[in-house]
């Protein structure tokens, strides 16, 4: 307290018969007129500090229990995802729908339209054998596998910019004035896309066989929904894929942060590996539906040619993510076991 306050407020006890400050002693007064010591300031400090204190160890402490049930729930919805999946299968592989499906519609496609699908699952089948050398070749090669598995900001930073760059470059060049460079960059971003995911074969060789098999099942099973459902039933998706897009990613960004075996850190691991694994086999369907569309409406005679490196790379990348949360959830039974 400054001076000439406190002066000031002597003088005006000494005008009013009251005592100074300096002559009154906290013991003479009643306990209603003591200095108070703050004991509700530290109270309230105090309990901020025990709740910051206690989410803290909520999200951060060992939760085995807990961490193990998150998974069980992840398991129960993927399986329900799955049922949803076959119980629509079942519903439009046997005509139950009065809508026309694609497939009923390919009896009547003209034939460059069956030529652009055909060209456009070629190219998907060819982008999913080129990652798999790649990932082959990666694994081999100590340098490039130390290189993938670093965990750094940068090198994570450095990967995500390895493969949108790609994926960029392989759109923006013209499948028909450039052809040869449009093949190339396509070949670059499989590579790109096979050393990211070579991290996977330390698994083990019949894990990731199995993840690939169960892929190649659901990959299979999904097209054929799509192929027998309506020719725009799941092209209505776009938004709410997007939304739940933005919720996988956040997940994906805070699971790495978080240890997996803590309450937080587990429920952020399932929304990432058990919620997008069921995302990304709703985006299968919009771009398989998508595909189709593209092929059907896409001018014969247009100022730019039908493109299908363009058109397979929405289903390559949903199987590409469908592959590595497979190997990741069998990675997790295995452990268990």
């Amino acid at each position: 307290m400054p001076e000439d306050s406190s002066s000031r407020r002597a003088a005006s006890c000494a005008v009013t018969g009251v005592p100074s400050p300096e002559d009154i002693h906290p013991e003479d007064l009643s306990p209603l007129l003591r200095p108070q010591q703050g004991f509700s300031s530290k109270a309230r400090f105090g309990f901020r500090r025990t709740t910051k204190s206690q989410l803290k160890e909520a999200a951060f402490e060992p939760a085995s229990e807990t961490a193990y049930k998150i998974h069980s729930m992840g398991r129960l919805f993927l399986a329900g995802g799955a049922a949803v999946g076959l119980g629509a299968l079942c519903f439009y592989g046997f005509g139950m729908s009065n809508e026309i499906g694609a497939i009923e519609k390919a009896m009547i496609w003209p034939q460059y339209v069956k030529d652009r699908i055909h060209s456009t699952y070629m190219y998907f089948a060819g982008s999913i054998g080129l990652t798999a050398l790649s990932a082959v070749a990666v694994s081999r090669t100590p340098a490039l596998m130390g290189l993938m598995m670093r965990g750094s900001w940068l090198a994570i930073g450095a990967t995500f910019a390895a493969m949108i760059g790609a994926g960029m470059l392989v759109r923006s060049i013209s499948y028909e004035h450039s052809p040869m460079p449009k093949h190339l960059a396509w070949m670059f971003h499989a590579g790109v896309m096979g050393a990211v995911i070579a991290p996977l074969t330390l698994l083990g060789g019949p894990l990731v066989m199995r993840a690939a098999w169960y892929t190649a099942g659901i990959v299979g099973g999904l097209s054929t929904v799509a192929m027998c459902a309506p020719s725009e039933k799941f092209l209505n998706m776009g938004g709410p894929l997007a939304v739940g897009f933005g919720v996988v990613f956040a997940s994906s960004i805070g699971s790495m942060f978080l240890p997996p075996t803590s309450a937080m850190g587990a429920g952020l691991y399932s929304v990432a590996i058990y919620g997008g694994l069921v995302l990304f086999s709703m985006f299968l369907l919009y771009d398989t539906q998508k595909v189709i569309k593209r092929a059907e409406t896409h001018p014969l005679y247009g100022v730019q040619k039908y493109d299908p490196i363009n058109a397979c790379m929405g289903i390559y990348m949903d199987t590409l993510n469908i592959f590595m949360r497979m190997a990741m959830i069998l990675s997790g039974g295995s452990r268990k076991k």
